[in-house]
């Protein structure tokens, strides 16, 4: 018998519905964002969020957008070079936005959540991290046992750097790996031991992190069921507490990098599915859980444990052990969320700096949602975080009859149902075990956009 918790991978049915959309880090998506929302809406929205009397603890995103060295399948916004005079810049700007956003707050300032993307974090140097992290304490507080995490280029870091960043605040990171096979490495224009891989995951656990993430991609060129099954020896080895299993999304058109991987190299649909049937059997033979989309953590690490609390959120940077923060964003690209709004800064650097250099908040668009749009932020998250869903719940916190308000969404789920993939019952929608890998699809269901707009062409496949 399946327990309820366990993951079905079925390939009759990921094939047939297995179709293209967005990942719902938000909801509304970052596509949907207008140019009308401007800085004065965001600076608006920060002067409000303490009216009341209580404001929400923060979190704060920054992106770091450098890397030494192009991968050929990156997606991100990002610059290619090795002149540390363009990060110096960068930083200064940065430390002005910081400012900038800070004297726009009211109330608290106390900060439960720290995460540095990019790009490469690591591309920084020591006193360059250093000086980010006094800007930031300079304007807020990182409270005592908060979740302070960076993204690590394990290529270009030793012992020091982790030391480092252990001391100025860091306990939780995650290594870029993809794959450990020279060929695919090749092919994708990463070259990483295993070794140097192992020496800092190594060094943060001596330096006293509470967890190590790991991210793996499927899908790349060259990579079969035989070569990824090796890595995934090396990584359960190295035995991290979290790994992101991402699948490859081919758009050339979109990405320019990916333009130099020969697509004729890539693996099949099928061969694709076959690679990440087995990495979930790998993984959960090992001891993983899965914690939804793209996540496996072990069962005593923080995102398993809020998982089974009802604590789990959903956010930009993926699966979240924070659900009632707001997250305010630094540098270009990046995408803040405080109470009802989401704001996006310019993607291209010379924008964001020309802004900055008027004063002004560096927003590119955003989005007001309304009272539609938080409450289907709801349901998206608790189908992505929880895989089931209490229509009694969404009734009470947003005043509405669920079967009425969504009678449109629930016939289209009947047919999900008859597969298999979901359960509707005694008020509740359940997703199970094999729908598990289908949730983003179970979750467009409800998105109000997709269902005026069919259009999909700018998503990637869901598997």
């Amino acid at each position: 018998m399946t327990r309820p918790d366990e993951l079905v991978f079925d390939p009759a049915l990921i094939r047939r519905f297995d179709v293209s959309g967005p990942r719902y880090t938000s909801y509304p998506t970052a596509d949907r964002f207008v140019e009308a929302f401007d800085a004065e809406a965001l600076k608006q929205w920060l002067r409000k969020r303490s009216v009341g009397g209580v404001a929400r603890p923060l979190s704060l995103y920054f992106h770091i957008p450098f890397c030494n060295t192009i991968c050929y399948y990156c997606g991100c916004n990002k610059i290619i070079t090795k002149d540390h005079g363009r990060s110096a810049k960068y930083l200064k700007y940065l430390a002005k936005e910081i400012a900038l956003q800070a004297a726009c707050l009211e109330g608290s300032r106390e900060v439960t959540q720290l995460h540095l993307g990019g790009g490469t974090p690591t591309f920084l140097s020591h006193d360059e991290m250093r000086g980010l992290m006094a800007s930031v304490r300079e304007h807020f507080t990182l409270k005592p046992g908060g979740e302070y995490s960076i993204e690590v280029d394990p290529r270009k870091v030793d012992f020091d750097t982790v030391a480092l960043l252990a001391e100025l605040g860091f306990n939780r990171m995650s290594l870029g790996v993809q794959d450990f096979e020279p060929e695919v490495q090749q092919a994708v224009n990463r070259i990483q031991s295993f070794e140097e891989t192992k020496l800092v995951l190594d060094a943060a656990r001596a330096t006293g992190f509470r967890s190590v993430s790991i991210d793996l991609i499927y899908g790349l060129p060259k990579q079969n069921v035989t070569s990824f099954d090796r890595t995934l020896d090396k990584v359960i080895e190295l035995a991290p507490d979290r790994i992101s299993l991402y699948s490859y999304a081919h758009l050339p058109a979109t990405f320019k990098p990916q333009r130099r991987i020969d697509a004729a190299l890539l693996p099949n649909p099928d061969g694709k599915l076959q690679i990440l049937k087995l990495a979930i059997r790998r993984l959960t033979e090992a001891g993983y859980v899965y914690i939804g989309m793209d996540h496996f953590a072990r069962p005593d690490d923080e995102l398993a444990v809020a998982q089974r609390q009802g604590r789990l959120h959903r956010n930009f940077q993926g699966y979240s052990t924070q659900s009632e923060c707001d997250l305010l964003a630094f540098g270009v690209s990046a995408i803040a969320s405080i109470g009802p709004v989401y704001a996006q800064n310019h993607k291209i650097i010379d924008d964001y700096y020309d802004a900055l250099d008027r004063d002004e908040l560096p927003v590119l668009r955003g989005i007001e949602l309304s009272a539609d749009d938080v409450l289907r932020r709801a349901v998206i998250q608790g189908l992505m975080c929880h895989f089931e869903l209490s229509m009694e719940s969404i009734e009470i916190a947003h005043l509405i009859r669920f079967e009425d308000y969504f009678a449109a969404e629930l016939a289209e789920l009947r047919e999900m149902a008859d597969a298999g993939l979901i359960e509707i019952a005694d008020g509740w929608i359940t997703v199970k075990p094999a729908g598990r890998l289908l949730v983003r699809v179970i979750a467009m269901v409800f998105d109000r956009n997709l269902r005026a707009d069919r259009e999909r062409a700018r998503y990637s496949k869901v598997i």
